[in-house]
């Protein structure tokens, strides 16, 4: 949507800057309330994240636990899985902020003129320090937390695959291990599909929303 579609779409609003003033502020605030939301959710999967891996370390570093590296398996795709949830909530919280920054954008010019949209940056460094290191640097801190979790669930891949080869590597294969062989395969396999899943049915409902009214009686007693 364009500037000029947007400003049709609330010409109504022109009419009176009592309500685009209202709108703005409210749009504002609803940005700033996806962005809190951004960190807390990283907050919980850094967490989830961390037990996993303790939990995983702390499997391997015993000696007297029975089928360590199996178990160990298990963890692995347990923070596998709560990685890609990070990654793909990651994405999600940034398709909700950028909608709201789109708003503003557009809405801006009708209030307050293009402040948000305007950006005052140094002209010069002082010296390369400042420039390549001490200086400000235009990055995007959300999609620097989206490289840690792709880089996170790689370090999760690797576990995985050498948790399953410690855990596999004594049976040697042999067809009376058949079950506890196809329980390693049907662990990472339940993972796999967990993470397809949260993929392609997890995504934001775009379409008709054709919402049931019902309403709900009170009797007092």
């Amino acid at each position: 949507m364009n500037q000029d579609d947007y400003n049709t779409k609330f010409e109504t609003l022109d009419k009176d800057s009592k309500l685009l003033k209202a709108a703005f502020d409210q749009v504002s605030d609803i940005r700033k309330f996806e962005i809190e939301l951004y960190w807390k959710r990283a907050t919980y999967f850094w967490a989830l994240i961390a037990i996993a891996f303790v939990g995983y370390f702390s499997i391997l570093a015993s000696e007297q636990m029975p089928n360590k590296y199996f178990l160990a398996l298990v963890v692995s795709c347990v923070g596998f899985v709560f990685t890609f949830a990070w990654f793909l909530s990651s994405r999600g919280s940034k398709y909700w902020q950028e909608n709201w920054e789109n708003h503003l954008d557009l809405l801006e010019n009708n209030v307050t003129g293009p402040l948000y949209k305007t950006l005052l940056e140094r002209p010069c460094h002082i010296n390369a320090a400042e420039k390549y290191v001490t200086g400000p640097l235009s990055m995007s801190v959300s999609k620097i937390n989206q490289w840690v979790s792709i880089f996170v669930v790689f370090i999760w891949v690797l576990l995985v695959a050498y948790s399953k080869y410690k855990s596999l590597s004594p049976l040697a294969l042999l067809k009376e291990r058949w079950l506890f062989i196809g329980v390693h395969f049907l662990v990472v396999l339940v993972a796999l599909l967990c993470c397809v899943m949260m993929f392609s049915l997890g995504k934001t409902h775009k379409k008709k929303h054709t919402p049931k009214v019902v309403e709900r009686e009170t009797e007092i007693g």
